[in-house]
């Protein structure tokens, strides 16, 4: 076995990897992360680029849930102001829309309390008289419009951001690395993995599993065998087009099935997502489907007269990112989006496996998973709280 000894070990370079790094680093703990090709790679950087609270988990009582982003969302503002910024989001209500202008009102009211009314808490109803300079937005039928406060960033930098606080705390990256095999043991972990074309292998304490669409995969190569969680793998495609929005995020239901999907500037172009297809083919193959680009050019096309000649063919580009969902009858979109955290014993795990989460509340999954592998570990001294680690673009 190799010299290489690690309190932590985190398989996987996502945000979530990077966030336990980070958290584990700031801790006083030696950390390696692998990565199997780049920082980012998978859905951290395919995300809708949103950092919210999560309206829509409201109206199935989530509220534990939102009022965590929420809180994780004004951190971050303070924390990251180059990769973090505030955004207007609207809302607006036709006749035909599912929800009401009250229901609404209410909803962002709760939102409101939820965030500890902060100075993003604030949301007011926009003046008839101002729906003209909302981007060309359609107004036949329109019977109010909402603005309301969250944030976007670019998913990728933030995860390299948070990488590189983790680095400057201590900690390693190894990419590209792809992870081998692993033995539990009574004092950790041996791992094997490949740097470079060459077989290398470390001990750890313990293994951070946050390989995202990949996690039950990674558990397959550990020895004893390990039992992992049934999982459904979503399907998120985003369309990204020529054009502009200027005024900010819009928030609306798609006329087919009234799913909730977002029209928002980005880059100097603008972006629709998303879609919540179900997956069962390769993590590292995942494209928009044209089923996917369709359902989100009528989304488009429905609201946006501006864009009513737009086709596929005026698609600049296209991604799609997983979400791991636990297996349900629900459909996807109405299902807990709540992080689980699995381990392969109750006391002093040696192993644990980080089950979906969500890009906005990354440091508190962290912290949530320190705790839990408290004491697998040896007493060390803290040289840093995540809550007050500014980010910087890497």
């Amino acid at each position: 076995m190799s010299d290489e000894h690690y309190d932590v070990v985190v398989v996987g370079g996502g945000i979530h990897g990077v966030g336990v790094a980070q958290a584990a680093a700031a801790a006083g703990y030696s950390v390696l992360v692998l990565e199997q090709t780049a920082l980012a790679s998978g859905t951290s950087s395919r995300s809708s680029k949103l950092i919210h609270g999560g309206l829509r988990y409201l109206e199935s009582a989530q509220f534990a849930l939102v009022r965590e982003c929420l809180h994780e969302r004004e951190l971050l503002l303070k924390l990251a102001p180059e990769l973090v910024q505030r955004r207007r989001f609207y809302i607006p209500v036709y006749r035909h829309t599912s929800r009401r202008p009250w229901q609404i009102r209410a909803g962002l009211s709760l939102y409101a309390t939820l965030s500890g009314m902060s100075s993003s808490a604030t949301f007011r109803t926009i003046p008839r008289q101002s729906w003209t300079e909302l981007d060309g937005l359609r107004t036949d039928g329109l019977q109010t419009v909402f603005q309301y406060w969250d944030a976007q960033t670019d998913d990728a930098e933030l995860t390299k951001a948070v990488m590189q606080s983790a680095v400057e705390l201590g900690a390693r990256l190894c990419a590209p690395a792809v992870f081998r095999s692993a033995t539990l043991t009574d004092n950790g972990c041996d791992i094997a993995y490949e740097d470079a074309g060459q077989t290398k292998s470390c001990r750890a304490k313990v293994v951070i599993n946050a390989a995202g669409p990949w996690v039950n995969s990674v558990l397959g190569n550990f020895h004893p065998h390990q039992t992992g969680l049934d999982v459904d793998l979503v399907q998120g495609a985003h369309i990204l087009l020529n054009g502009q929005v200027t005024h900010g995020i819009y928030y609306m239901e798609a006329p087919s099935d009234r799913r909730a999907v977002f029209v928002m500037p980005w880059k100097s172009r603008v972006l629709v997502g998303t879609t919540e297809t179900g997956f069962h083919n390769d993590p590292a193959d995942v494209h928009a489907l044209e089923s996917e680009v369709q359902y989100l050019l009528e989304t488009l096309r429905f609201y946006f007269p501006v864009y009513k000649n737009t086709t596929s063919k005026d698609v600049v580009s296209e991604f799609a990112g997983l979400r791991v969902l636990l297996a349900g009858n629900q459909l996807a979109f109405k299902r807990p989006r709540e992080t689980v955290l699995h381990v392969d014993r109750s006391l002093a795990p040696k192993l644990l496996t980080i089950y979906g989460g969500k890009l906005t509340a990354y440091r508190a999954t962290a912290r949530k998973v320190m705790q839990r592998i408290d004491r697998s570990l040896p007493e060390r001294r803290a040289v840093a709280d995540t809550a007050r680690l500014p980010l910087k673009p890497a």
